[in-house]
């Protein structure tokens, strides 16, 4: 299945590929595309579409207030500090 543009392809990824890469990809792509077109042939009819096949259910801790940590711990490993606050490489120029 080759209905695609490698080239058109790999300037919308904004890679060059040397014309063996192209030959390469383009038929590792048909061979997907051959694929996607053979999964289109199953027949869904009155199967609800999901985004997993199994349900997944929420695994993270429930949401808990604890005391702030002390000032001076939340410091202690800083690799730099200044009047009691972290100091961090100025980004803006």
């Amino acid at each position: 299945m080759s209905d695609f543009n490698i080239q058109y392809v790999a300037r919308l990824a904004r890679i060059e590929l040397t014309p063996e890469e192209q030959q390469r990809l383009g038929d590792q792509l048909g061979n997907i595309l051959g694929y996607v077109a053979k999964l289109k042939e199953v027949d869904v009819e009155g199967i609800e579409p999901t985004a997993h096949a199994f349900p997944l259910t929420n695994i993270m801790r429930p949401d808990e207030t604890h005391p702030p940590m002390d000032h001076e711990d939340a410091l202690r490993n800083a690799p730099a500090k200044a009047g009691g606050l972290f100091v961090v490489p100025k980004i803006v120029e």
